[in-house]
């Protein structure tokens, strides 16, 4: 199983990113999957969910109403668009599979980061 997040970068606050994880070796529509983040010096922390084929989604209250999740079962890519990025999204980002509300994953990726500073 391999998960690949690439999008990652550099932005100003107010700017946006979207995020890809593109997945292979598993049965991509069978998975819920989820995004994750680490900022420095802190501990994981979930930012949102996809159910596998209702694509029900939750939010972490800190990105509810700026970032959204997708995913595309065709492509095996799950999503997370960004906007209105804070200096406080300063995090690696991680994608993984597994339920909402918590940081545990099954499989996850090696993560991508992303960078808010003025």
């Amino acid at each position: 199983v391999q998960l690949v997040e690439s999008g990652g970068g550099s932005v100003q606050p107010g700017g946006s990113l979207r995020l890809s994880c593109a997945a292979s070796g598993l049965s991509f529509r069978l998975y819920d999957m989820k995004w994750v983040r680490q900022a420095p010096g802190k501990g994981l922390e979930w930012v949102s969910f996809i159910h596998s084929n209702t694509e029900t989604t939750y939010y972490a209250d800190s990105v509810k109403g700026r970032f959204t999740i997708s995913r595309d079962n065709a492509k095996n890519t799950v999503y997370l668009q960004m906007n209105s990025l804070k200096t406080e999204d300063t995090a690696v980002y991680y994608c993984g599979t597994g339920g909402p509300f918590t940081v545990e994953t099954g499989f996850r990726g090696q993560g991508t980061q992303v960078t808010v500073s003025s």
